[in-house]
């Protein structure tokens, strides 16, 4: 690579729909991907994140949404994969997959593995390093919560900022100290690499230390709105941001009941997006189990309360 191009913005991470069959339903994951893409303020869109059902898609699937994406967008703005593998080998197969797709970028988890037996001290760095010599497109690093074994440190951050194709670090440390601490040390060090917080649950406590932006699911949902309130924190529009945060607190609990990003949230916000008639099915693929009749009621009621439905719409 070139230069390094700091993404700042909003960067959504997509659902995608499926058929009944749970093959792809590609004409509706166009449709939404071109409904995100449309808002003022969306400056890239991630495909294959967690929100995306990365861990139920065949590595082809992953492939293919890439390229769906890709050539509905058509280079307007960037499309970036999540990639998650056990393997250093099979992370490159995935990450080469989304260059040859068309991908500007790949999102980089961490194997999960280390969430069950930890990391040696070295291997982070030397994974994201191994990865980036094999592909020509741009790295967002996935910080993962300080709760669990594979979040990285603050020196292995600023080792992977270093690294040519890291562009970005999605910064999910869920422990306030230590993403001011973290936050801090990148904007010192690393001043080309832009932050994108991660946080859904809690917005614009973390966009106001002056990070670049947000790449969270919810804006998948209200991009918007998403897009609003960095607008206005960027703006150092205090009062304006949290007229706005007010809006986005309260569709939270209508539809994530606002807990830290799962499986469930995910799939609520799923069936919110169905019934408001943005997709053409709420259907998750197993493991993940369907929501419940009053569950379904529950997002209906929150959605009417609102004002994202209407009371003829039939769940």
């Amino acid at each position: 690579m070139k230069n390094k191009v700091k993404w700042s913005g909003v960067f959504p991470a997509v659902l995608i729909p499926f058929k009944d069959d749970y093959s792809i339903d590609e004409e509706g994951f166009r449709s939404l991907v071109r409904w995100v893409a449309g808002h003022e303020g969306v400056n890239g869109i991630v495909v294959n994140g967690h929100t995306g059902e990365i861990m139920t898609l065949l590595p082809e699937e992953r492939a293919e949404a890439v390229r769906i994406a890709a050539d509905e967008l058509k280079g307007r703005i960037p499309v970036i994969s999540g990639v998650s593998a056990e393997g250093t080998i099979e992370a490159i197969q995935h990450a080469q997959a989304v260059e040859k797709a068309g991908g500007s970028g790949i999102l980089l988890m961490p194997p999960h593995s280390w969430l069950r037996f930890g990391m040696q001290e070295e291997s982070p760095v030397q994974f994201f390093k191994d990865v980036a010599e094999a592909i020509n497109i741009s790295i967002v690093v996935h910080q993962y919560p300080t709760w669990t074994k594979t979040s990285y440190t603050t020196s292995q951050l600023l080792e992977m900022a270093a690294i040519p194709n890291v562009v970005s670090i999605k910064v999910g440390q869920r422990d306030i100290a230590q993403y001011e601490v973290d936050i801090r040390a990148l904007k010192k060090n690393a001043p080309d690499v832009s932050l994108l917080t991660c946080h859904d649950e809690y917005l614009l406590p973390t966009l106001v230390q002056g990070i670049d932006g947000a790449l969270v699911g919810f804006g998948c949902f209200v991009p918007d709105l998403i897009a609003e309130l960095v607008k206005c924190v960027k703006d150092q529009d205090l009062t304006a941001a949290n007229a706005v945060y007010d809006r986005i607190f309260e569709l939270k609990q209508a539809v994530y009941k606002m807990d830290e990003p799962s499986s469930t949230s995910h799939l609520r916000m799923k069936e919110a997006m169905y019934q408001r008639g943005l997709i053409s099915s709420s259907l998750a693929r197993r493991p993940v189990l369907p929501l419940k009749e009053e569950e379904v009621e529950e997002i209906r009621q929150g959605l009417l309360k609102v004002g994202l439905l209407k009371d003829e719409v039939k769940a």
